[in-house]
């Protein structure tokens, strides 16, 4: 598992741990490390590349300037761009040059170098940066166009903390992030920025709390996590899980959101709503019944929402379910008929997963601005209505009302087409009716979803391509 760990908490860590350390030694440890990692990027170019640092006045300016020493004794020519001359790192400014470097301003000769540059390294801003780049720094990264661009700690311009970009950014191909992940660099749109993520282990680790405030489940923890039939297990023991989806004019939704519980691992999926001759036609398997979901029959979890339209019978199978004393996902229209304090009295768990527009309507932002600042929306759903939350998009999060915020590390661009989601909500769905906690059952089935997207490949996609191919991939996954 992935873990995050804000700007706070790694700053003390690196207090306690630099207690324990000779002065410099654990910039030397990060500028090793840095230093190997554009090694590996430039490949067997290293000798007689030309490297090009971006240097501000901070300890990152000091990480790419040891690590730039280490490249220049190598072969390598380096050049540090000096943004702030008079506060540059002066050990790592006097080891630079003993190896042979060489440093200038920021201005046309700085520029030059860096348009010249085979491999640029970005030591502008640190974590504490707040804000986006000035206009000095924003004329050297864009100088860098055309270079392989390696940010150090995280790429410049981005929040740490919160993943978000409110201005020019460096775009780095790589970050060599030291000692915990930061959760920005696991959230767009900082993620975006980011490039391929490499943490360097400085020692941190026994100074950094037991629970972090981002984790990312990896390929064993989403298996662990999935539900295993015992020897005496039958449908009802493995969990039923009832879905309540589609309307006279979106049958589709019904069948998708079926389709996606009938691969989550629950023994039976029960189906209550008006397309059940669209579902039955397509899933026999599936217990039916066209009255409200009162009336059928028992489960340990409800779907309810995709394509329930907005007529009175919606509003009437939304309250039905709410009132159930089992775990209850509310997805799309069933998000908009959503009475809040309907939600916040339930005793059993309920999961909301609302794409960035649902999300905005029910926490009164527009959209733009949960997009912008997606770590603190999902957290803000959560707390606020006493759910989980699951909010779609570019990375995938789930939040509960307290603790680490979780990233789904497999999501793909492909998966932004009709029908996705109700396929998630049925798969989600079918994981909480057979027994896993809501944000456990969020976090599996956007994992399982978005890697059963990516193993159709970088093509269109259909939802109900996704949902077959959920399978195969549940099987892999289970295995190990």
């Amino acid at each position: 598992m992935r873990t995050g760990y804000g700007v706070e908490t790694v700053r003390a860590a690196e207090r306690a741990l630099m207690e324990q350390l000779p002065d410099g030694a654990l910039m030397q440890r990060a500028a090793a490390g840095l230093a190997a990692a554009c090694a590996e990027l430039l490949g067997r170019r290293v000798y007689g590349a030309r490297v090009a640092l971006l240097v501000g006045s901070g300890d990152n300016g000091g990480d790419a300037l040891y690590a730039g020493a280490r490249l220049a004794r190598r072969g390598a020519g380096v050049t540090a761009v000096l943004l702030s001359p008079g506060r540059a790192h002066d050990g790592g400014l006097r080891a630079l040059r003993r190896a042979g470097g060489r440093a200038v301003p920021a201005d046309g000769d700085g520029v030059r170098a860096v348009a010249r540059a085979d491999l640029v390294v970005d030591g502008i801003v640190g974590i504490g940066g707040r804000g986006g780049l000035r206009p000095e720094a924003e004329e050297l990264v864009r100088a860098a166009e055309g270079a392989l661009v390696v940010a150090v700690d995280l790429p410049s311009g981005v929040d740490a903390d919160s993943g978000e970009v409110r201005g020019p950014a460096v775009r780095a191909d790589a970050t060599v992030t030291f000692g915990a992940y930061k959760p920005g660099l696991l959230v767009d749109p900082a993620r975006e920025h980011a490039g391929a993520l490499r943490l360097v282990d400085i020692g941190l680790g026994p100074w950094l709390p037991e629970e972090p405030e981002m984790e990312a489940l990896q390929h064993a923890d989403v298996a662990a996590l999935l539900p295993r039939p015992a020897a005496e297990s039958d449908k009802y023991r493995r969990g039923v899980v009832g879905v309540v989806a589609g309307s006279a004019r979106y049958p589709g939704a019904a069948v998708l959101a079926v389709a996606g519980a009938l691969s989550g691992g629950a023994g039976a999926v029960r189906y209550a709503g008006p397309a059940a001759d669209a579902v039955v036609a397509r899933f026999p398997e599936t217990l039916v019944t066209a009255g409200p979901p009162g009336k059928a029959g028992r489960v340990q979890a409800w779907v309810v929402g995709p394509g329930l339209g907005d007529d009175a019978a919606a509003h009437q199978a939304l309250e039905d379910v709410l009132a159930s004393d089992v775990p209850v996902l509310v997805d799309a229209d069933g998000l908009r008929l959503l009475d809040p304090e309907a939600v916040r009295t339930r005793a059993a768990e309920t999961l909301l997963t609302p794409h960035a527009g649902e999300a905005a309507a029910l926490l009164g932002l527009a959209r733009e601005e949960v997009e912008a600042a997606r770590l603190s929306s999902v957290r803000a759903l959560a707390r606020r209505f006493g759910v989980t939350a699951l909010l779609k998009g570019s990375t995938t999060l789930v939040a509960a009302a307290s603790g680490p915020v979780r990233v789904n590390p497999t999501g793909t661009p492909w998966l932004a087409t009709a029908g996705s989601g109700d396929v998630l909500s049925g798969l989600t769905g079918s994981l909480l009716a057979a027994g896993l906690p809501a944000l456990d059952a969020a976090s599996a089935g956007a994992y399982l979803h978005g890697l059963a997207a990516r193993r159709l490949g970088p093509a269109p996609l259909t939802s109900i391509g996704v949902a077959e191919e959920l399978r195969e991939v549940w099987l892999d996954v289970s295995s190990g």
